[in-house]
């Protein structure tokens, strides 16, 4: 494709780049990021980076790779390299990451105090004892190392150099950031109370580090690049914080062959486009290459070209980093360079893909369907899989299911029909995009819309509600009924079964209510959440900008508990009492009467009552069914309708999250015109260990 003055200035993207003994083809570099695979999903997760390397990223790296049992995080699935017969699945994602010319890089990892060992059941080592300091606060401390313990760390961090290197690896990544690392526990006066020559002053403090990646380089005979990942800010008195980590820097300009920098923690690294906006880290990183004359990559959600080439003009970074960027779409830098800007499948920042890590499942993305299913399912972010023998296909309701369906169904070569009730298309998505802090998610509509358009073999009509009968005389051969679902306002979720005894007299709205814009406009509400997800919280603050004061309430030991998955809980709890919500948790209404609501402890029963103008149920949501049971009733009339198949996806089948809702396009397109002879096997590939040889029981 020939260059014009637009792509050609996105260039300085593409120039090669050294770091240490290896030549990067470009300056794009995926950072270490989880996925929820690791150990169980080797096949899995080396297709998910054989995708990467396909979509021009320079660098590509695996998640977390824990070095020894005596440091694990179960029950997070992460890599292992606890011994060589964990290199052979290693070598295979290697061979994956190379396919296409990518550097292939490996974070290794010892989580210390992190570290709860809950699977190998050895006693945890950390910098200092204390603790586990972990999301779930496990029951367990961890022993501080002596000497010893330290020789021995040593000769485990070699083994696992020595390792790596036979797996293929070209770079190793130190991982000392987000408190998660041992080297990061070395460096912090919160984690470090050591008085010896490990502890006190940061020489003292940095002297393992110096040690660790002394060792890297002669094990592995200076072949391999040596990056080191590293907190940009840890708060509190005793933090490692920025300034400290400039001077560290500043002492150790060229001791790694690059420089990884990531925001403190990992809820601060990693921040949803609700609470962060892209680039959002770049003032903890400016100016730190003038201290060091390695190169320096940094993260910040990044999917703007322009933003991109800022940073490097600017002086910023030299890598472009990208963990969830590289997840929404593998093939970002091929797109940039080929100028296909809008095609670009941007991230919406809403951490679904953590979720998956967090949850101990298989992450997903709300934009890329395929992630992770490139093995599973056999699925691809791009190419899609061959017509069959249909030709047409209609699409009843244009939300995240309906326009997933209509994409992919369009794109393997159906005549597709995209059908949508109102005028606007998105459903949700169209909707929840004018919530605080959720623009952003706009783009999952945008994306689907934007790619919809030029197409030839696909109509869209809005302003079009389908009857049955309508359905039937279109004569479409597969049919999506994906009609969405609305709100509950009957308090029935999952601690109320039944609806509650509610007083006619009191105004009772919902979500969609909110988001219509025929919500409470001022006075005392009560908010009632049972979702415990993003969206009773982002309705409170709609609320209080509405000039509501607001009464939070929930069942839950915890505002939005669910969040936590997304790493947002804690901002959350912030963020509405900064605003003056007052929070009731472990609490549930009993009974909503004119101008009150009786509320009981989800404990005891014991009962109170607040006084409110308006209630505001964020529960559950009712399926919009009707159209597809209808159609259902009608079966054998669809044979002369030239009906093959009615399926009933997303939000209509079963309300979830938009990632839920596009997978369920995605999965409908995907499995048009194919045979379903798998009895009760599963719908998708996975791995059985293997059995070890040997007797039963040791000896």
């Amino acid at each position: 494709m020939a260059k014009d003055s637009q792509t050609s200035r996105y260039d300085i993207l593409f120039e090669p780049m050294r770091i240490g003994p290896k030549l990067a083809k470009n300056r794009f570099y995926q950072v270490p990021h989880c996925n929820g695979g690791g150990y169980r999903d080797p096949s899995a997760v080396a297709e998910m980076r054989r995708t990467k390397a396909e979509g021009g990223w320079g660098v590509i790296f695996t998640e977390q790779t824990e070095i020894h049992p005596s440091s694990e995080i179960t029950p997070f699935i992460e890599q292992h390299l606890w011994e060589d017969k964990d290199i052979p699945a290693l070598a295979a994602m290697t061979e994956a990451m190379k396919s296409h010319g990518a550097l292939a890089g490996i974070q290794l990892a010892y989580s210390g105090i992190n570290g709860p060992n809950l699977y190998s059941r050895e006693v945890p080592l950390a910098v200092t004892g204390g603790p586990i300091l972990t999301f779930t606060s496990d029951p367990v401390q961890a022993r501080t190392m002596d000497r010893e313990d330290i020789r021995d760390l040593r000769r485990w961090f070699r083994a696992a150099f020595r390792r790596s290197q036979a797996a293929g690896f070209d770079l190793i990544c130190l991982y000392g950031a987000h408190g998660f690392g041992i080297l990061q526990h070395f460096l912090s006066r919160a984690t470090n109370h050591r008085t010896d020559e490990y502890g006190g002053s940061l020489e003292n403090r940095s002297r393992f580090l110096r040690e660790i990646i002394e060792d890297a380089r002669e094990e592995t005979k200076g072949e391999l690049a040596i990056t080191l990942r590293l907190s940009l800010h840890e708060a509190g008195s005793f933090g490692f914080s920025n300034a400290e980590l400039r001077d560290f820097i500043e002492m150790h300009g060229d001791l790694p062959d690059l420089w990884d920098l990531a925001h403190g923690t990992w809820e601060a690294c990693s921040g949803t486009s609700r609470f962060a906006a892209e680039g959002a880290q770049e003032d903890l990183v400016r100016g730190i290459k003038a201290l060091t004359s390695k190169p320096v990559v940094g993260v910040g959600r990044f999917t703007s070209a322009d933003a991109m080439v800022r940073q490097i003009t600017s002086g910023v970074l030299d890598f472009i980093g990208a963990a969830r960027p590289s997840i929404a779409d593998p093939f970002l830098p091929k797109k940039i360079e080929e100028g296909r800007f809008d095609d670009i499948r941007e991230c919406i920042g809403c951490n679904i893909c953590v979720s998956g890590d967090m949850t101990g499942a298989i992450s997903r993305c709300t934009q890329n369907t395929a992630f992770m299913e490139e093995w599973r399912k056999g699925w691809h972010p791009e190419r899609p899989r061959a017509k069959g023998a249909s030709d047409t296909v209609l699409v009843v309701g244009a939300g995240p299911a309906g326009l997933e369906a209509a994409l992919q169904a369009a794109r393997r070569g159906y005549q597709v029909t995209l059908a949508e009730a109102g005028t606007t298309l998105g459903g949700r998505v169209a909707r929840e995009r004018g919530l605080p802090g959720l623009s952003a998610w706009g783009r999952v509509a945008d994306y689907r819309i934007g790619q919809l358009a030029p197409l030839t073999n696909v109509q869209i009509y809005r302003d079009s509600p389908l009857t049955p009968e309508d359905v039937l005389g279109l004569g479409a051969q597969h049919v999506a009924i994906a009609t969405g679902a609305s709100w509950r306002r009957d308090a029935v979720a999952r601690l109320h079964l039944h609806p509650i005894p509610t007083d006619a007299r009191m105004p009772v709205f919902t979500p969609d209510d909110v988001m219509a814009g025929q919500g409470p406009t001022g006075g005392r509400v009560m908010l009632y959440d049972d979702d415990h997800f993003y969206m009773g919280s982002v309705i409170a603050e709609a609320l209080v900008a509405q000039g509501c004061t607001v009464d939070f309430v929930t069942p839950a030991a915890k505002l939005a508990e669910w969040s936590e998955n997304t790493l947002e809980q804690a901002i959350i709890m912030r963020r509405l009492l900064g605003l003056g919500v007052r929070v009731q948790c472990n609490t549930a209404p009993e009974a909503i009467g004119p101008a009150e609501v009786t509320l009981a402890c989800t404990w005891t029963g014991a009962t109170h009552r607040i006084a409110a103008d308006a209630v505001v149920m964020v529960t559950a949501r009712q399926p919009h069914d009707a159209l597809f049971q209808a159609l259902k009733a009608r079966q054998p009339d669809w044979q002369a309708a030239g009906v093959i198949s009615v399926k009933l996806i997303g939000d209509a089948a079963a309300p979830g999250p938009i990632a839920w809702a596009t997978y369920a396009g995605r999965r409908f397109a995907e499995e048009i015109d194919t045979t379903d002879d798998r009895g009760d096997t599963p719908a998708f590939r996975r791995e059985i260990a293997g059995l070890e040889p040997g007797p039963s029981r040791l000896p």
